[in-house]
């Protein structure tokens, strides 16, 4: 299976052209900017439309519109994981969005880490686990519950975005983290969509 991967897109899927194939296109999330649904909406139908047997996706934090919403009318191929998986050709993905209402609720996080079935594949998330591909400024952006659920269950890719400052791959044991931003700081296209196979 090949997996087409990018994230933090911003509102600007638009300019994105002449798409690499890959049987699933996974986004992590910021597909919008100022997390509107109209913004959202665009998203979606350029997202749906695109040419691919399978498209996941995850919400990030730009995409507030989408706190505790389910969407309705997808079609059969096209994936919202929200704190859910799919199963597809024997790979078995699972979604971890990040929304501001989720971390400001007290253990809610460690409540959805612990949601994470063991025999997860391939796990998808807006923000990264903490101390990989998730540096800026200084600073260490990622989450230390991520990390531990990456410890937990081993699987074979743990894909996000969130840090564009952190674009790039590192494998540590037998799990392959893909920071897929593929904007810079400054909102523009700079960084390459990712194509894994597995």
């Amino acid at each position: 299976m090949r997996i087409l991967h990018f994230s933090d897109t911003h509102g600007k899927h638009n300019l994105l052209k002449n798409l690499p194939k890959a049987d699933v296109i996974v986004h992590s999330g910021d597909a919008s900017f100022s997390g509107s649904d109209n913004e959202v909406l665009d998203f979606l139908n350029w997202f749906c439309d695109l040419d691919y047997r399978h498209k996941i996706f995850v919400a990030g934090n730009h995409d507030d519109c989408l706190y505790g919403e389910q969407i309705e009318g997808l079609p059969d191929n096209c994936y919202y994981l929200c704190h859910s998986g799919v199963e597809i050709e024997d790979v078995k993905f699972w979604g971890v969005p990040l929304f501001v209402g989720d971390t400001l609720k007290d253990g809610h996080t460690k409540q959805i880490m612990a949601q994470i079935p063991e025999n997860t594949d391939v796990l998808i998330s807006h923000s990264p686990p903490f101390g990989i591909l998730d540096f800026d400024d200084n600073i260490n952006y990622g989450c230390p519950d991520l990390l531990n659920v990456t410890e937990r269950i081993n699987p074979r890719y743990h894909l996000f975005g969130h840090i564009h400052a952190s674009h790039g791959i590192k494998k540590i044991g037998q799990t392959t983290f893909v920071n897929s931003s593929i904007m810079n700081g400054m909102y523009e296209f700079v960084n390459k969509l990712v194509l894994l196979e597995t």
